[in-house]
């Protein structure tokens, strides 16, 4: 598990990976808003606890272009609309954050938060209108996929969207599966640990490692000053940078 937030980066190995860890790392009071993928632990911890979500659209927009590449015309129609109703979205977003496109900043930050709302709004009836819907005898809908992906905009299509109302949240969680990439080296390299201790010492180090790639720190240093302090008895140095 990695917890990307702005100052650190945590890792956490577990043998689950059900909400219990979610519960374990964050607590039942968690007031930040959680950006993370459709798995199912994310799901339960947000419906026990009323967690603010922001559901990853990179994420969504693999399982829509999954739907375009179906042998049913109904279905692949269905997600090319979708498609092309969250690339519209983006396309007001990459128009703001363009130096050479000034018109978009000009008109300010209301009118970018309208124009996203706009097409936000946009996306949901596109996913909630028309979608592809045959029963067999049984009443059993055998175009499943369109079925399933209506339904999760109805019932989560709101936390698709946290990132246009609440400032520093971005619409992916592009950030925590950078910060988790040399794990996933390592991981790879070494082939993992066999013990409690040896997980426990992977979830410092790593830690460590991606806190300080991520403050322009050494972590070698860091460790350093960590292990002299151990012997010399003097309390441990902070990964949390020194504010004010």
């Amino acid at each position: 598990w990695v917890f990307r937030a702005e100052l650190y980066v945590l890792f956490k190995i577990d043998k689950t990976r059900g909400s219990k860890v979610l519960l374990d790392v964050l607590g039942e009071e968690f007031n930040g808003v959680l950006g993370c993928d459709y798995f199912s632990a994310y799901h339960k911890y947000m419906t026990d606890f009323s967690i603010t979500v922001q559901f990853c659209i990179a994420h969504l927009i693999r399982d829509i272009k999954f739907l375009t590449g179906l042998p049913d015309a109904e279905t692949r129609a269905y997600g090319t609309r979708l498609l092309a109703a969250i690339k519209a979205m983006f396309q007001v977003i990459h128009e703001h954050d363009q130096a050479d496109l000034p018109a978009a900043r000009q008109a300010g930050p209301a009118a970018f938060q309208r124009a996203l709302e706009q097409a936000r709004d946009r996306i949901v009836e596109v996913a909630l209108s028309d979608v592809p819907s045959r029963l067999d005898g049984n009443g059993k809908e055998l175009k499943r996929e369109a079925f399933n992906m209506a339904k999760r905009f109805r019932e989560n299509g709101k936390a698709y969207f946290e990132f246009i109302t609440t400032p520093g949240i971005g619409p992916t969680n592009n950030l925590a599966e950078q910060a988790v990439r040399f794990v996933v080296i390592d991981r790879r390299i070494t082939q993992g640990t066999r013990s409690e201790k040896g997980r426990e010492t992977c979830e410092r180090l790593w830690t460590v490692v991606g806190t300080c790639a991520m403050q322009g720190r050494s972590a070698f240093e860091f460790i350093l000053a960590a292990v002299r302090a151990y012997f010399r008895g003097e309390p441990a140095p902070s990964l949390l940078p020194a504010l004010g």
